[in-house]
């Protein structure tokens, strides 16, 4: 017998990505969130180093030199205008985890502490300006406990463990996913007005990676098999420092304070 359930909102992934859109959709409907693992160790969890947003609390910023950063960084590959947006909204996000009980490391004035990543600069000057906004050295480890206590008290649904191995359409938009319960190896659908993906990437297709084993490309691969593109896969994001031939990373902030 394959079990079923109905929800208005699914979301697969229980990342950041999926925690934070789930937080948003149990506002006004029914919300699911499908993970195969349990949300608090997702691959969100090992990024420690800290969040960029130009919030000025050490010395001056702005969302601009941001937006500047980035687009340099990139090699002018990126999509500016949403990068302007990325950068401008990140100062609210900030602030809005903040609210919700996020425990940011302070400054003795009791602001929100940033130090220096690689690539922040003050666009006037040239000199490394701190961005980063952290939680001593777990920051996504504390980004994840801190919105899924938020999904808890919305009553958001969980099923942890549950692998979504299947999308089903209907006439050609999502109406819900096919699960398997890992425990019990029972089939489950899940059928909701709409349908969000949020299962990270696929990094463990390369031999050398600092990736969980879980970072399988899931999601990527079961809306591929249904016909629905995937856009700007030659643009993989990798974390640009690690121990040579291990793939053990090693923190952004040691090029914040100069490495190179």
């Amino acid at each position: 017998m394959i079990k079923t359930h109905q929800f208005d909102v699914i979301v697969v992934g229980g990342g950041g990505a999926g925690l934070m859109a789930a937080l948003y959709a149990s506002r006004t409907s029914s919300t699911a969130v499908l993970s195969k693992l349990y949300p608090t160790r997702s691959h969100t969890g090992t990024a420690q180093g800290g969040v960029g947003a130009a919030l000025g609390s050490e010395e001056e910023d702005h969302a601009e030199w941001h937006t500047f950063d980035t687009v340099k960084g990139s090699d002018y590959l990126g999509d500016q205008d949403a990068i302007e947006f990325m950068c401008s909204e990140a100062i609210q996000a900030v602030y809005e985890l903040e609210h919700m009980g996020l425990p940011f490391s302070r400054t003795p004035e009791g602001k929100i502490a940033q130090r220096p990543f690689g690539g922040h600069t003050n666009n006037v000057t040239g000199k490394p300006v701190p961005r980063a906004c952290y939680a001593a050295d777990r920051t996504g480890h504390m980004i994840l406990q801190t919105l899924y206590q938020q999904c808890i008290k919305n009553h958001v649904n969980f099923y942890d463990e549950y692998q979504v191995i299947d999308l089903i359409l209907v006439n050609g938009a999502a109406a819900g996913v096919v699960a398997l319960e890992l425990l019990t190896g029972e089939l489950h659908t899940f059928h909701a007005k709409a349908v969000i993906i949020t299962t990270g990437g696929h990094g463990r297709i390369w031999e050398i990676t600092s990736n969980a084993y879980s970072f399988t490309g899931d999601g990527v691969a079961i809306t591929m098999r249904r016909g629905i593109p995937a856009e700007d896969m030659e643009f993989f994001q990798f974390h640009p420092t690690g121990i040579y031939r291990l793939g053990i990373l090693i923190t952004e902030g040691v090029r914040g304070r100069g490495a190179c």
